[in-house]
């Protein structure tokens, strides 16, 4: 999990200024959008839902914001309509990238992500032919400051959480997707600072990636990344040091 993690922190430390802020609340709009479409607009009924609206409350957004995407979704509201996509392929260094999409113009969004691909060192795959390398999992950051890691691993077993590991001056907690609430909520009630929380792709085997091959990833990621159509970009890179250094 250890390249996935790194990503993350340098996507959160990333988000603080407002052009990512903003393009932060159009991607959790459309998941909360979609989430109250697929499950109801009730998030202590809708796993999906309620972590959505988490991460937008964990990002400052506004709450007139989330009650809207949520009635979008469930359809008190008239709103676009957003398909789920995962489109599948490789990085330079070999990655394999998982990419999750929410459109509503499927054409425009496939020719957009195979452009950023062919762009920058990669090329687009077909359905099924990188899927195979990862396992869904829920991940959880807590903040490490003034924490040991011996309060975290108590409060995340009483949760039923699978790993709990160190990394750059914060936790990563690790869970099966269907914990994630139930981790969540007893890292939580244990009084500890819950950075993030989410559904995601994890590596089951991570490839080193380092010097030009990593610095043409990294413009990758960032590029998919800051794309409004998608949502969550995972893969399976172990980064070099060096590479991420420069990066944050």
């Amino acid at each position: 999990m250890a390249g996935h993690s790194k990503w993350s922190q340098i996507k959160r430390k990333k988000a603080v200024n407002d052009q990512k802020r903003g393009q932060m609340f159009t991607k959790l709009i459309r998941e909360i959008t979609v989430a109250a479409r697929s499950g109801g607009g009730d998030p202590n009924f809708n796993p999906r839902l309620r972590l959505a609206v988490d991460a937008a409350k964990a990002g400052n957004m506004p709450q007139e914001n989330i009650d809207r995407a949520i009635k979008r979704g469930t359809g008190e509201l008239e709103g676009v309509t957003y398909e789920e996509i995962v489109y599948e392929g490789y990085g330079p260094g070999g990655v394999a990238l998982y990419i999750e999409t929410l459109t509503d113009n499927q054409k425009r969004t496939v020719a957009e992500v195979r452009h950023l691909l062919d762009k920058n060192g990669g090329n687009l795959g077909t359905a099924g032919s990188v899927a195979w390398q990862f396992d869904r999992q829920g991940v959880i950051y807590v903040s490490g400051d003034g924490v040991d890691e011996d309060t975290v691993f108590e409060a995340a077993v009483v949760g039923g959480a699978d790993d709990v590991r160190s990394e750059g001056g914060e936790y990563v907690v690790a869970t099966d997707a269907a914990s994630l609430h139930e981790v969540r909520g007893a890292l939580v009630e244990a009084g500890l600072a819950v950075a993030s929380a989410q559904i995601t792709m994890v590596a089951k085997n991570e490839v080193g990636v380092g010097g030009r091959a990593g610095e043409r990833l990294l413009k990758l990621l960032d590029a998919l990344d800051d794309h409004d159509d998608v949502q969550q970009v995972h893969s399976n890179a172990d980064l070099d040091e060096s590479v991420l250094a420069r990066a944050l």
